[in-house]
């Protein structure tokens, strides 16, 4: 057995968000609805092959929706998404950020029409993935996350 493996339990049923952005796996953790009973395991800051370092989280009897899938993509574009059942690994998704993101996040623009008529729905276009800019649908200000 190699001395410089990771040890950390497996889950039975549940999600594994893995290789979140080193830092980001406690605001990962904070977007997530759901989970406060669940047995959760963070890893912060591990070494990686792939990033050098890395945060990850292992989630029981949870499994994501879209708008968790796309929060997650926003905090940490290069995560990976892996669906447990039974111990084995039933589906492995690399988060993708979507062209439109909708009713997740507030424009930063105060004066915006989203930001004070509660009938709208905040939705912003994706104008870049690397780094992340947002454009606002409404007032059209474009920001970085």
């Amino acid at each position: 057995m190699k001395e410089d493996k990771l040890k950390v339990e497996k889950i039975k049923n549940g999600t594994v968000i893995d290789h979140i952005s080193a830092g980001k796996g406690l605001d990962v953790y904070k977007i997530l609805k759901g989970i406060e009973k669940q047995s959760i395991i963070i890893a912060i800051n591990v070494p990686s092959t792939r990033m050098k370092r890395k945060d990850i989280l292992k989630i029981e009897n949870k499994q994501l929706g879209t708008d968790e899938f796309n929060h997650v993509a926003l905090i940490s574009p290069s995560a990976t998404v892996v669906s447990i059942k039974n111990y084995k690994v039933i589906r492995k998704h690399k988060i993708d950020l979507p062209d439109k993101i909708k009713g997740i996040l507030k424009c930063k623009n105060p004066v915006c029409i989203s930001n004070y008529e509660t009938y709208i729905v905040p939705e912003f276009s994706v104008i870049s993935k690397d780094p992340i800019v947002l454009k606002c649908a409404y007032c059209e200000h474009e920001f970085k996350m």
